[in-house]
C-alpha cells in the first residue's frame, strides 16, 4: 500500500504541512538516496531508539513498590491515573505470565506448593505512585496505595453470580491489556488463562491442559470457568470484581468509550486464531454489569446480540444466558460471528472516530504478517448495530512491519503500534528482514504523512507492550516483556537485558526526547 492508501485509511482529520530541517534531522536516517525515517530493524540485545529519543528504566521485575510488595513478572498493559498534582500520578501495570526458568526451574510436576505460590504472586497487576522531578519519573515507595493484586486474591463475580459452585474466584491471571475507566477504575483482561488451569471440554466435562502447562492445577484445582474474564479493580480500595456481562474468552483488551448519556461501550477481542471481536453496550450510565454483548459479523456488517432468548440455536445448545457468556467462543460462532486473525488491541481514532483493531496473524490461514482492521460505526454512534469496515493489510516487507499488537493514538491522531512476532519465529526466513520486535508510528501530518516509521527496537526475544502516554504527552511509558524468553537454562541465556544482576528482567521504561514532542507538535 502507498502513503495515500494509509492516509485514506486513517480518514478525515489529515493535513499535510512541512517538517522543518531540524525535525528531519532529529528523525535521522534521511539521505538523498532514501526518505526512510526512524531506525532500521535491529537484532541487538538492547532497546534501540531513533535519534532524538532516549529511555530510562523505571522499574524491573522484583523491584520494590512498597515495604512489603514487589513488581511482578512479564509486565504488559500500563495505565496512568492522574494524581493530585500534574507532576505525579499512579501507574497500573499488568503482569501476564511467568517463565518457570526464572523461578524454581523445575518441571511442572515437580513444583512444590511454595513454588506455585511464588509464581501466582508474580502475575496479576501492580499499582504504584510516581513523581516527576527535573524531567525524570521516580517511584514513591512510601505511598499507602502502592499494592499488588495477584493470582492469590479472592475476587467476586459481579451481580452475585454463581460459577461452578462459587460466587468468588481465586486470583486474576494472564493479564494482558486493559483500560482506565472515566471513574478511575482499572479494567484488566485475562487472556491465555488455559496455560494456568486448562480449558473444559464441554461435551464430556474433562479439562484440556495447555501445551504451556505450569502445573498449578496440582495444588490448586480451580475450574477454568473462573478465568478468562475482564476484571474491574478499584486501585484505591480493595474492591474488585469479574465482569460476567462482557463474556469469557482470551481477552486481549477492553477499550471503553462513554456515550453522551453516560452509558458505556466496551470493545474487546478474543486473541486466538479465528477468534471474534465483541462489543458490550451498557443499559445504564457507568454500569459494566448489565447490558447487551454483541459479536461482529463482517459478512452482514452487523453486531449480533449474544442473547439466549433471541437465538433458537443458543437455546438448543446452552441452558442459560450465563452458559452463553461462559462459553463465548462456541456461542459466537453458532450465531454467525466472523472468525478473525487473532484480534488483539483496540483503540478509537480521536479524529475520525473509527475503531481500530490489531489482527496479529493467523498461521492456520497462512497469514504471517497480520493486518489492522477499522470499523466505522453507523453515524459514528458506538451503540449502533450496523457498521462499515476496511482493512489495512501490513503486507510484510512492503510496509516495514509485521504482526501488529498494541495500538494507541496520540493527541494529534498519529497511530502508534507495537509488533508481536513470536520468539520462536523471530529472525527466521519469513521474518528475518524485520529483526527484533519494534515500536512503530503511522504519521498523519507533514511531508511524511502516510509513512510508517520504526522508532524503537526491543531486546532479543522481547516485545514492547502497553504503550501509554503521560497526560502532557511528553513521556511514553512502555513495557519490555519477556526478553530472552527462549533461554533454555540460566547458563545459556539468549538475552541479558537490562544488563543487571539476575537478568534478563521484564521492565517498564520511560521514553522522552525532542522527537516525541516534534512528532506531536
Amino acid at each position: 500500500m502507498n502513503r495515500r492508501d494509509f492516509l485514506n485509511f486513517l480518514g478525515k482529520g489529515v493535513f499535510v504541512s512541512s517538517f522543518s530541517p531540524a525535525v528531519l534531522k532529529a528523525m535521522g536516517n534521511v539521505t538523498s538516496q532514501s526518505s526512510k525515517l526512524g531506525i532500521a530493524p535491529s537484532r541487538l540485545d538492547e532497546v534501540i531508539l531513533a535519534p532524538g529519543l532516549e529511555y530510562e528504566i523505571l522499574i524491573s521485575w522484583g523491584d520494590k513498590i512498597s515495604a512489603k510488595d514487589r513488581f511482578g513478572f512479564n509486565n504488559d498493559y500500563i495505565g496512568f491515573v492522574q494524581g493530585s498534582k500534574k507532576s505525579e500520578g499512579f501507574l497500573w501495570v499488568n503482569h501476564e505470565y511467568v517463565h518457570p526458568l526464572f523461578f524454581s526451574s523445575k518441571p511442572a510436576e515437580q513444583k512444590t506448593l511454595s513454588d506455585i505460590k511464588k509464581e501466582m504472586y508474580n502475575v496479576g497487576g501492580s499499582l504504584f505512585k510516581i513523581k516527576r522531578k527535573r524531567g525524570k519519573w521516580d517511584i514513591d515507595l512510601s505511598d499507602s496505595f502502592n499494592k499488588r493484586v495477584s493470582a492469590l486474591d479472592k475476587i467476586e463475580f459481579d451481580n452475585g453470580i454463581i460459577i461452578k459452585g462459587s460466587d468468588t474466584g481465586v486470583g486474576t491471571l494472564a493479564n494482558c491489556s486493559g483500560h482506565i475507566t472515566p471513574w478511575k477504575t482499572v479494567l484488566t483482561c485475562e487472556e491465555n488463562y488455559d496455560m494456568f488451569y486448562g480449558e473444559r471440554n464441554r461435551q464430556d466435562g474433562s479439562i484440556i491442559k495447555s501445551s504451556y502447562n505450569l502445573g498449578w492445577m496440582k495444588h490448586f484445582p480451580f475450574p477454568p470457568e473462573h478465568y478468562g474474564w475482564v476484571v474491574e479493580i478499584d486501585p484505591f480500595s480493595d474492591k474488585k470484581r469479574k465482569l460476567i456481562s462482557l463474556g469469557r474468552c482470551a481477552h486481549e483488551c477492553a477499550h471503553l468509550k462513554q456515550l453522551e448519556d453516560g452509558r458505556v461501550v466496551v470493545y474487546t477481542g478474543d486473541d486466538i486464531d479465528n477468534g471474534c471481536i465483541y462489543k458490550f453496550v451498557s443499559n445504564n450510565p457507568k454500569d459494566l454489569t448489565n447490558g447487551t454483548l454483541y459479536v461482529a459479523s463482517l459478512e452482514t456488517k452487523k453486531w449480533i446480540p449474544l442473547e439466549y432468548e433471541k437465538h433458537p440455536i443458543l437455546q438448543k445448545e446452552f441452558d442459560s444466558q450465563l452458559e452463553v457468556l461462559t462459553y463465548l467462543r462456541e456461542a459466537s460462532k453458532l450465531v454467525g460471528g466472523t472468525e478473525l486473525d487473532r484480534p488483539e488491541d483496540i483503540d478509537i481514532d480521536p479524529l475520525s472516530q473509527g475503531v481500530f483493531i490489531a489482527l496479529t496473524n493467523n498461521y492456520s490461514k497462512n497469514n504471517l504478517h497480520g493486518s489492522i482492521l477499522k470499523i466505522t460505526e453507523r453515524d459514528n454512534k458506538y451503540d449502533s448495530e450496523e457498521f462499515e469496515f476496511e482493512y489495512l493489510v501490513s503486507g510484510g516487507e512492503e510496509t516495514g512491519f509485521s504482526c501488529p499488537d498494541n495500538l494507541i493514538f496520540d493527541k494529534i491522531g498519529n497511530l502508534w503500534f507495537t509488533s508481536d512476532i513470536t520468539g520462536s519465529k523471530l529472525n527466521t526466513p519469513s521474518y528475518e528482514k524485520f529483526g527484533n520486535n519494534g515500536l512503530f508510528v503511522l504519521l498523519r501530518n507533514g511531508d511524511y504523512a502516510g509513512k510508517i516509521i520504526q522508532v524503537a527496537s526491543a531486546p532479543v526475544e522481547a516485545e514492547f507492550t502497553g504503550p501509554c502516554f503521560s497526560p502532557d504527552w511528553k513521556t511514553l511509558f512502555l513495557s519490555v516483556q519477556h526478553p530472552g524468553e527462549k533461554s533454555r537454562s540460566l547458563d545459556n541465556l539468549t538475552s541479558t537485558w537490562p544488563k543487571v544482576k539476575g537478568g534478563p528482567k521484564p521492565s517498564v521504561i520511560t521514553i522522552t526526547g525532542k522527537l516525541l514532542e516534534q512528532i506531536m507538535s
